[in-house]
């Protein structure tokens, strides 16, 4: 059939699984390729503030450039957790969806009183020329006030930022926690062929598009699939017939349909540095003026990964352990039965991984170490 005119082209399949949307920031470049010269005589879109409450109590602890650093702890003493959001299409509230599906919530339940949030900002104009360091020297201050060293939780994107800074500064994280998040991009995934298969010029457009940011609402709108409540259902691992499941269903359409823009350098930066080179695992990225060598570190790991994964396959988000100088009693692991968004959202991981993790966070790793030795 036709395109209608005046219609975006209607995208083509990507080898990505229809379950879920072609995660960011490859979906931008897809939907380049397919819709850039409908684009032409669009204006860049204007980045607008949540409005989903939150589903735990917080408070802004501290406003930065790039992000609100929010406050959910029950108490003023004890191990300082921060969980690192995935700074891409979705705002941060993917870690505090709703009771029974919230990071927070677990933290909060598997004992952790002191834990904080990266709410990363939808990129406004002023923004464009960002990069990855403007992001890691204010995560840098957000510990700094919250008083090092903490306990790092980086989520999908947020875990490969969450653990350059940890190479970075080692003296400031205590532990590390990576969940779904891309590292080595040189194992099979939908990202990493995508990565290879896209032209670079491609991604240069994109950001020329949005007037020096990358929009959101745009790769929304014309490209993620919308999800079927059976969709929404899996991934938070639950019927929604259940009570409370149309509310569920109302509040994931409305996180899903707040977007954030990226700002274009850092944008850029990621598609090319990490997942077109693989600077990280290859031992050649470097972050605020030092080459981040994994191999040096020796920070406590958890790597969590979902086995129903398409967007981080569990052999992607495991392979990280290979890549660190971390001593192998130190790295704990974990696989759940789930999808990349069940990873952040399922019931039953919350009930099972993240309760794992929570103790894992708790527990006294010194003798670990030493009997290992």
């Amino acid at each position: 059939m036709a395109q209608q005119k005046g219609q975006p082209p209607t995208p083509t399949g990507s080898g990505h699984s229809p379950d879920e949307p072609l995660p960011w920031p490859f979906s931008a470049a897809k939907l380049a390729m397919d819709a850039c010269l409908w684009w032409l005589d669009r204006g860049p879109a204007e980045p607008r503030e949540s409005e989903l409450p939150w589903t735990s109590a917080s408070t802004v602890a501290l406003e930065l450039p790039t992000m609100r650093l929010r406050d959910f702890s029950t108490g003023p003493s004890g191990q300082p957790v921060l969980v690192c959001a995935p700074y891409a299409l979705h705002g941060a509230a993917i870690a505090d969806f709703a009771p029974g599906h919230s990071v927070m919530g677990s933290l909060h339940r598997g004992g952790l009183d002191r834990v904080y949030l990266t709410d990363w900002r939808s990129a406004s104009p002023d923004m464009r020329y960002l990069s990855i360091d403007s992001y890691l020297g204010d995560l840098n201050t957000a510990v700094d006030d919250i008083g090092a060293p903490v306990d790092l939780v980086g989520l999908c994107q947020g875990g490969w930022l969450s653990l350059l800074y940890a190479a970075r500064f080692p003296a400031k994280v205590r532990r590390l926690v990576l969940v779904g998040a891309p590292v080595d991009l040189s194992i099979e995934s939908a990202l990493s062929r995508l990565a290879r298969s896209a032209p670079g010029a491609i991604y240069d457009q994109l950001v020329a598009r949005g007037g020096g940011n990358v929009s959101g609402e745009e790769m929304l709108r014309f490209w993620s699939r919308p999800l079927s409540p059976q969709d929404v259902a899996v991934a938070l691992q639950r019927s929604l017939s259940d009570d409370g499941g149309p509310e569920l269903l109302e509040r994931f359409n409305r996180w899903n349909e707040e977007t954030l823009d990226l700002p274009g350098t850092y944008y850029l930066q990621i598609v090319n540095w990490i997942f077109r080179e693989n600077r990280i695992a290859r031992g050649e990225f470097v972050a605020l003026g030092r080459r981040i060598d994994l191999k040096e570190m020796r920070t406590p790991v958890f790597l969590l990964a979902g086995l129903d994964d398409d967007v981080v396959p569990a052999g992607q988000a495991l392979a990280t352990a290979h890549l660190l100088g971390t001593p192998p009693a130190h790295i704990a692991s974990a696989s759940e039965p789930c999808t990349h968004l069940g990873l952040f959202m399922g019931a039953r991981t919350h009930a099972h991984a993240w309760m794992r993790i929570a103790e894992w966070l708790r527990t006294d790793l010194t003798g670990v170490l030493a009997r290992s030795a």
